[in-house]
């Protein structure tokens, strides 16, 4: 992902015009209770308790965020953000592979941190119709400037495409979030990936 790479956020209404400030508070809150209750929860948790938590009913919650996939979009810009930066950063890494397994770590990190997050990127991959497409498709564009300055350098094989490897970083996060007991299970499996792409 050389240079800026635009992120979309506009996940709280279609029209241009600014929210007024009541209905900005009411989305910044309901933004803050889904990270919460993701965190606690998971990307399952019941949007009825986000909206009574935030202190709006569930109409309201609806409005800012037509479906799950957005108010997740919403909640994670943050985290895309530092993924994004993170990837700008590494592309100037001396050892390219090295710096794209990095970064791949850093996804699987991130996925860790929200029980069925890795998950819900698995499928919105596959769902062009998804919100979750506004993380997915900037994640990919960045991935694949890194894998294809290690597959110049020679450290990658060609025949590796970005999509498998955000496939792979995904299946990584799920089996790790489906093995707490192995904390060392990602990092284990991040190895190999490194050995399976040289």
């Amino acid at each position: 992902m050389a240079g800026a790479i635009p992120v979309d956020t506009s996940t709280e209404q279609p029209s241009a015009r600014p929210m007024r400030a009541d209905a900005r508070r009411n989305h910044d809150r309901l933004i803050g209770e889904a990270r919460r209750s993701f965190a606690e929860h998971g990307t399952d948790a019941s949007l009825e308790d986000i909206a009574r938590r935030a202190g709006v009913g569930i109409g309201t919650l609806y409005r800012h965020f037509p479906n799950r996939d957005a108010l997740m979009n919403a909640v994670f810009q943050d985290a895309l953000c530092s993924l994004l930066d993170r990837s700008r950063e590494l592309a100037a890494a001396e050892a390219p592979c090295r710096a794209l397994v990095d970064w791949l770590g850093a996804i699987v990190t991130h996925a860790g941190e929200y029980r069925g997050l890795a998950h819900s990127l698995m499928s919105a991959s596959r769902d062009e119709t998804s919100a979750l497409v506004q993380c997915h498709l900037p994640l990919r564009e960045a991935g694949a400037g890194l894998l294809r300055r290690a597959q110049e350098s020679g450290s990658v094989r060609d025949d590796v495409s970005i999509d498998d490897l955000l496939q792979l970083t995904n299946a990584i996060a799920l089996a790790a979030e489906q093995s707490p007991d192995d904390p060392e299970l990602a990092k284990r499996l991040l190895r190999l990936t490194l050995r399976g792409l040289k």
